[in-house]
């Protein structure tokens, strides 16, 4: 636990859960209509391109950091489309992926989010994530604080028993192998996988290569739905306790530019090693 105290935590779970629903109206709202789209990388061979972005990602990310600026001022904001770093120094700092799913967004493939996470001190301590299907079959924020119970639309949501059922499912890359007791599904949308994971949709998500927006929010509700949350250091897989910088020429680098490999799930079946 950190020493922040219970009132501030409820305040910023309250302020992300405002926002990821904000920026999911946002989304929800461009539903039908011709998208502006730009590729981050690939130049103009069609068969390179990657990491799609639509006017509606630089949209929804200006607008929650518009509101984040009227309400926590001096704390940092890193989001995945806009550089601007309003309180550089500041120990709280709000991770945005405006639109995570790009590209089953501006495919209409129905399957995306907009994720939200905050740091302290690099240590996950609230997040929400609009995802635009839920396991109430209808979009909705999945939102949660340190010290408090995963929570859906405000209501704390209860992991349903599924001692049933034999083969769960995960979402792992295709280089793990050997997965006997498990079936796999990927989402193509990192923080949908993560907040699936957390409750209790997935038994597990894995990733090899994440983004600190990817899994930001993910990681906070993953905590507080008492999943083991991993990342792998030199010495393999260890529990996430914060984010941390990477190193630079000098010294610490820009915890902007942080990435890494992520395991979240329950306990039980990460203790397996399956997923090692």
């Amino acid at each position: 636990m950190t020493d922040l105290s219970e009132h501030l935590l409820a305040e910023i779970e309250d302020e992300a859960a405002r926002l990821a629903a904000l920026a999911g109206a946002e989304i929800a709202s461009t539903i039908g209509r011709s998208l502006a789209v730009r590729y981050k990388t690939g130049g103009e061979d069609e068969t390179q391109m990657r990491n799609p972005v639509s006017e509606v990602d630089h949209h929804v990310e200006s607008l929650i950091r518009s509101e984040l600026a009227g309400r926590f001022p001096d704390h940092d904001i890193i989001g995945e489309e806009i550089d601007e770093r309003p309180g550089a120094n500041d120990d709280f700092i709000w991770v945005i992926d405006p639109v995570d799913g790009t590209s089953n967004f501006v495919n209409g493939f129905p399957i995306y989010s907009a994720s939200i996470g905050v740091l302290h001190k690099g240590r996950p301590v609230a997040g929400a994530v609009w995802c635009s299907t839920s396991h109430a079959l209808r979009p909705g924020v999945y939102h949660a604080r340190e010290g408090g119970n995963l929570r859906f639309d405000a209501q704390t949501l209860h992991r349903p028993g599924k001692d049933q059922v034999k083969r769960r499912l995960v979402s792992v890359p295709p280089t793990v192998r050997g997965l006997k007791r498990w079936d796999v599904r990927k989402t193509g949308s990192a923080a949908i996988d993560c907040v699936f994971a957390a409750a209790g949709m997935l038994e597990v998500a894995r990733f090899d290569r994440l983004s600190l927006w990817d899994v930001a929010g993910g990681a906070a509700l993953g905590r507080a739905a008492g999943c083991t949350v991993m990342t792998r250091g030199k010495n393999g897989w260890e529990p996430l306790e914060r984010f941390a910088a990477p190193d630079g020429d000098t010294g610490p680098g820009d915890l902007k530019h942080w990435r890494g490999a992520i395991l979240i799930g329950q306990p039980d079946a990460i203790a397996s090693g399956a997923f090692d």
